[in-house]
């Protein structure tokens, strides 16, 4: 019988909800350019952003949010990173930009939807590279309070 970690399940449903929801941004950004020649497509860019990519998004953020709780509650200092500080920053931007998504897509602009899918790039960016940000720089040791040689 396989042996499953919380931890492990809980970040690969935060994968697998993160690539579904840019896969489906993706596509609904595509299908809202044929939505103009098409008369049987129109409103289908809208009704995609609103089933697929949103939740993707929301799932993500509610798991990473527990990703978050189960690193602290394990005794470690996610913050450190300072990769997370950027990251957090667009993604809470991204979650405004995807809410605003599908009426814009309805009134056939497409600003708000490219904008969270930049963000979305962004962000997974940020993630990949995060070494590149480096760490918050830790406290020196204390110094020893015995006798001066």
């Amino acid at each position: 019988m396989p042996h499953f970690e919380l931890f492990d399940l809980i970040k690969w449903l935060h994968f697998i909800s993160l690539a579904v929801a840019g896969g489906a941004a993706v596509s609904a950004l595509l299908i809202s350019g044929l939505e103009e020649d098409q008369e049987a497509m129109r409103g289908l860019a809208p009704t995609l952003w609103k089933m697929v990519t949103a939740w993707g998004f929301r799932l993500a953020f509610i798991t990473g949010g527990i990703l978050l709780a189960l690193k602290i509650s394990a005794g470690t200092n996610p913050f450190d990173n300072r990769y997370l500080h950027w990251k957090l920053s667009l993604v809470v931007v991204l979650l405004v930009m995807s809410e605003l998504s599908p009426k814009a897509l309805a009134r056939s602009k497409r600003g708000a939807p490219l904008l969270a899918l930049l963000l979305f790039l962004l962000a997974t960016f940020v993630t990949v590279n995060g070494r590149a940000f480096g760490r918050k720089a830790t406290p020196p040791a204390e110094l020893s309070a015995g006798p001066a040689s």
